[in-house]
């Protein structure tokens, strides 16, 4: 996944000035992005502050790293059905 030129601070302080009445062509054409962009910005961050993305941020990481345990440990629990289900 390519890593987003902003920081995702740097997003809700741009949809703060969207919220603040400038135009969305105004704001994509001042920062360089598409009008997807930032509508996706909105989708994802629309009425958060910088804490709340802070704790969104740290949210994702956690699941991702709890993500990975179980999968570890699905994997060890399938080999070791497999070691006992063998026949010695």
């Amino acid at each position: 996944m390519k890593k987003s030129r902003f920081t995702e601070e740097q997003i809700v302080g741009i949809l703060k000035e969207s919220e603040a009445g400038l135009g969305t062509k105004e704001l994509c054409r001042k920062y360089g992005i598409a009008d997807a962009t930032l509508y996706n910005w909105r989708s994802k961050y629309g009425g958060m502050n910088s804490s709340d993305v802070r704790k969104l941020k740290q949210l994702e990481e956690e699941n991702a790293r709890l993500k990975m345990l179980v999968g570890q440990q699905a994997l060890e629990i399938n080999g070791l059905k497999v070691v006992l289900e063998k026949k010695w």
